[in-house]
């Protein structure tokens, strides 16, 4: 005799209840035939009961089947978020949130890299072709709060003893999203500090050559090792902090011009073996809350003698930023200004020498695009950027006939275009002129790409 299911126990396995389902469902007449009177309704035949439980074990096979590849498929396949109602709390905290990966691969492969063309126009024979540089990296997400974000870089194509390259670790950190506010940075990072340093793709800015404020004032690309908070907040706002490395005083080379070309770029330490005795604090907030404007500001500063100088310096660098793309329109700003304390006793030392270290530099440029014309893939976009930078502002007293003279400000002109030829790919051209350093006048060519 088949039982019959009760009320009282529902089925607790969806086998369970198919197999209830297909037996109410291929029994019809069981219970009325039960029911009803012996003498009107014939029993149903021993072979017939046999005939249709073989019918349900094979319907129930079919079933567990269909939902053992159902239970795969949730297994291999990524988690994906579940829509919350409207009227659904907040985003819980982060120990009450699961720790699936987000849909999508879990590992993403970039690449950014540049070929330029260099020509003077005087000294025509210091033409150069340079693979600028050439970038690989890759970005892995452990969980849905959780990424690894990298890049490797080699300048100019080939690193060796006897060769110009160099190879280097531009990222290397580890991001952890504590809220769906603010997230968590370790490791090696670029400094939010202006327009380029954190977006220097070489589709993401005009020209051949990445403008002079933002390498010889701030010392793009410049990373630093460390902590950092990066909050995205209400109404377009975006605020940095951050504890890291900073810059070392003691590699400063009189000697040599590098001070002269940026200060801070001669004396970074991109976190190989860097002092660490004196740390850095660094700040930056940008306002996004009107669609296409961009303003901010940014911070950074710290020691930067480590106890091995006659006096204890601190290295201070700030900007202010601003971009707006109305309509066709690209148009940008930056003012950026460094100082140096204490350098007085530092540059006792190196009287004489050709490049003391100076006690304020500063710069600012002023640019605008106008995209012209697009079809299809294709665009082109004329610029033209105007750009003042002193690398040595001036210098701390060293008494009479002892202290340098203030370095003289250039002023670059840089007019040209970038073509894309698809995204992710730009062509360059442009031509500039230096007022102080004229046999810097120069034509340039580039080819791009990111992706």
């Amino acid at each position: 005799m088949i039982p019959q299911p009760t009320a009282r126990r529902p089925a607790r396995h969806p086998l369970a209840a198919a197999l209830t389902l297909a037996l109410l469902c291929g029994l019809p007449d069981a219970q009325a035939q039960a029911q009803a009177p012996a003498a009107t309704t014939p029993p149903v035949g021993e072979a017939e009961l046999l005939r249709r439980l073989d019918q349900l074990a094979a319907e129930v096979t079919q079933l567990r089947a269909q939902l053992s590849a159902l239970q795969q498929q949730r297994v291999a396949a990524p988690a994906a978020p579940v829509a919350a109602p409207a009227a659904a709390p907040a985003t819980p905290a982060l120990a009450e949130a699961p720790a699936s990966l987000p849909s999508g691969p879990a590992t993403v492969l970039s690449s950014y890299g540049e070929i330029n063309y260099n020509r003077p126009n005087r000294a025509t024979q210091n033409t150069q072709v340079d693979l600028r540089r050439f970038v690989l990296g890759f970005q892995h997400r452990f969980d849905e709060r959780t990424k690894l974000v990298t890049e490797l870089e080699v300048e100019h194509s080939v690193s060796s003893a006897g060769d110009p390259g160099e190879v280097a670790i531009e990222q290397a950190f580890i991001e952890h999203q504590l809220t769906p506010t603010w997230a968590v940075r370790g490791g090696l990072f670029l400094v939010p500090m202006g327009l380029l340093n954190e977006n220097h793709e070489p589709n993401a800015f005009f020209g051949v050559e990445r403008n002079f404020v933002e390498t010889a004032i701030i010392p793009s690309t410049w990373r630093e090792g460390g902590v950092q908070l990066v909050g995205n907040l209400d109404h377009g706002l975006t605020l940095q902090l951050g504890l890291s490395t900073g810059f070392d005083l003691n590699k400063w080379d009189a000697t040599s011009t590098e001070g002269a070309e940026s200060p801070l770029g001669a004396i970074h330490q991109e976190l190989a073996l860097a002092k660490g005795r004196d740390l850095a604090l660094f700040g930056a907030v940008n306002w996004r809350g009107v669609p296409g404007l961009q303003v901010g500001a940014g911070l950074f500063s710290g020691g930067a003698t480590h106890g091995q100088a006659v006096a204890a310096a601190r290295v201070t660098l700030w900007d202010l930023h601003a971009r707006w793309t109305p309509g066709r329109w690209d148009l940008a700003a930056l003012y950026s200004r460094g100082s140096i304390n204490h350098t007085a006793a530092l540059n006792a030392a190196l009287v004489g020498s050709p490049t003391l270290i100076p006690q304020a530099f500063d710069g600012w440029y002023a640019q605008a695009g106008y995209h012209l014309w697009q079809r299809g893939s294709y665009a082109l976009t004329p610029f033209a950027r105007w750009e003042q930078f002193n690398t040595g502002r001036s210098y701390a007293d060293l008494g009479p006939g002892l202290t340098p003279d203030t370095r003289p400000t250039e002023r670059v002109l840089t007019l040209g275009a970038n073509f894309q030829l698809t995204p992710g790919i730009v062509l360059k051209a442009d031509w500039q002129r230096f007022r102080q350093n004229r046999d810097g006048d120069r034509t340039n060519l580039g080819l791009g790409w990111s992706f």
